[in-house]
């Protein structure tokens, strides 16, 4: 039988008598979005506030994406997890941290205020937050944040938790705060780790990030002492390029090392550059491009469930 794709109109030559009776979908080998096969009745999708209220813990979980060294990817996991979780039906806070302000970029908006004028009051939460998509939100960075970092540095008592007191009162209304970091080691980056219960750590496949990644866990040893509740929790290879032979070694190490914090990596894929330059995530701009399933894939790791974005 012929069977046409819903989602980009392709048509697909297929064995009816080589699909399983269990088998109620299909998937377009060119977008990669799956579709139910005709005269088989899919399972009942759950509605995206029903995935939410499903997993919901107390209080939204809080994820800071940090390394101390650039060019591994933070900002395009920052971005394309906190869509990912959004498309699965979860309510998210992306937080930007970073006074490059890319975040805002890279989701093709353009806010009039952010985490600056949150954190000094000169707004109120609403006015300071951008919903970007629907059921993601945007405190965006820029160069005002260098406004804060001196605040920080003014203050006598209490500097590491100011981002920690500007963002609890706001959290109750998402089930996950992402939160973006700039690249070295700031006022503002210890301020996240002060905040955040989670870490995931983009790692790319080369040896300089790896000597990144273990400098960057003796600084949050150093957060420990002070503040157990913040944990590395994931670590994701990204740029992997299976014909570059260093990247699957340094891929193997980092598994002998670190195997249970280890998240599926994040295959080389120029679609993920390109993105940005249309305000796209990579589930929008390339749905079927091995980017979008492997941040899918870092959705359902995160999430702690297989099924989502299916």
């Amino acid at each position: 039988m012929v069977l046409t794709c819903p989602h980009c109109k392709k048509q697909h030559n297929i064995d009816e008598n080589l699909i399983p009776p269990n088998i109620k979908k299909a998937r377009c080998k060119f977008c990669g979005n799956q579709f139910p096969l005709p005269g088989r009745q899919p399972e009942p999708l759950a509605e995206p506030s029903q995935v939410a209220a499903a997993t919901r813990q107390q209080g939204p979980r809080r994820i800071g994406i940090s390394i101390s060294k650039g060019g591994v990817g933070k900002t395009t996991t920052a971005v394309n997890l906190a869509a990912g979780l959004s498309f699965a039906g979860f309510k998210v806070l992306l937080v930007d941290t970073d006074t490059q302000g890319q975040d805002s970029f890279m989701l093709g908006v353009k806010p009039k205020a952010g985490l600056t004028e949150l954190v000094t009051e000169e707004l109120r939460p609403e006015e300071a937050i951008t919903q970007a998509r629907d059921r993601l939100w945007l405190l965006a960075g820029g160069k005002s944040l260098a406004g804060i970092k001196r605040l920080i540095d003014r203050k006598d008592f209490g500097g590491e938790r100011t981002l920690y007191d500007a963002l609890t009162p706001i959290e109750k209304d998402y089930d996950y705060v992402i939160v973006d970091t700039s690249p070295g080691w700031d006022p503002l980056t210890v301020n996240v780790l002060f905040y955040v219960n989670e870490i995931l750590t983009p790692v790319s496949l080369e040896v300089m990030t790896l000597q990144g990644l273990l400098e960057f866990l003796k600084s949050i040893s150093a957060i420990q002492k002070h503040r157990k509740e913040v944990a590395l929790k994931y670590i994701l290879p990204t740029f992997m390029d299976k014909r570059v032979k260093q990247s699957m070694g340094i891929l193997e190490k980092i598994e002998e090392l670190y195997g249970p914090l280890l998240c599926p990596p994040v295959r080389y894929n120029v679609r993920l550059s390109e993105a940005p330059a249309y305000g796209q995530t990579i589930y929008e701009f390339a749905p079927g491009s091995p980017g979008a399933e492997d941040y899918r894939e870092l959705v359902r790791k995160v999430a702690g469930n297989p099924k989502l974005l299916r």
